[in-house]
């Protein structure tokens, strides 16, 4: 890994990406930690964190979580998830948060040296160029161990340098010892199950 601690670097946090890669690869992101193992490796602006929550419920699961990122040094991005049933009468959620992601790290791309992209989609690789033609380097961070690999060829092949996730998760993690339980009924974030590793 290629970082500079004089450099001016950024987190971008596709929730939903880090969730599904976490769940997938077996392990509970310790957010602290996650800070910190960026933060001792570089001068670091910002933290964000991007995720569509469901406000149709008394409670989200996802809340706990949501109100502690904001409160110990990330800037929270949400908007509300859009629910609906499609042809086959299955319930499903919709809420990208592309847009926001990418308004966010191309204003601030004047004032970084790094941007480090949590997430894998293809969707992104244009975002990767414009923000590199600016003169700042991306790093994306996500896996290809998980079967299929959760990040695109081609945004993997834009980045200035991939991170793969299982390589340095033991920095920020804690490893599930047995399987979670699933929440009953909904649940409070496109995110998936309650994140209660806080």
């Amino acid at each position: 890994m290629d970082f500079v601690a004089s450099e001016r670097l950024a987190l971008f946090i596709d929730g939903a990406s880090l969730y599904s890669v976490s769940r997938n690869l077996g392990f509970d992101v310790d957010y602290r930690s996650l800070l910190e193992f960026f933060r001792n490796r570089s001068h670091m602006i910002r933290a964000y964190y991007y995720s569509a929550l469901l406000e149709t419920e008394e409670y989200s699961p996802l809340k706990p979580l949501t109100d502690w990122l904001a409160y110990n040094g990330y800037t929270l991005v949400t908007k509300p998830a859009k629910e609906f049933t499609d042809a086959s009468g299955r319930r499903r959620v919709k809420g990208n948060m592309d847009i926001e992601l990418a308004i966010d790290m191309l204003e601030l791309s004047p004032r970084i040296d790094h941007a480090v992209l949590f997430s894998g989609d293809a969707d992104f690789r244009r975002l990767v160029e414009a923000v590199q033609r600016r003169g700042v380097r991306v790093s994306v961070v996500s896996s290809i161990r998980t079967s299929p690999p959760m990040v695109a060829d081609e945004l993997r092949r834009q980045a200035d340098q991939f991170i793969e996730i299982a390589d340095i998760a033991p920095e920020f993690t804690r490893r599930q010892t047995e399987p979670r339980p699933r929440p009953a009924g909904r649940h409070g974030g496109i995110d998936g199950a309650p994140h209660d590793d806080v």
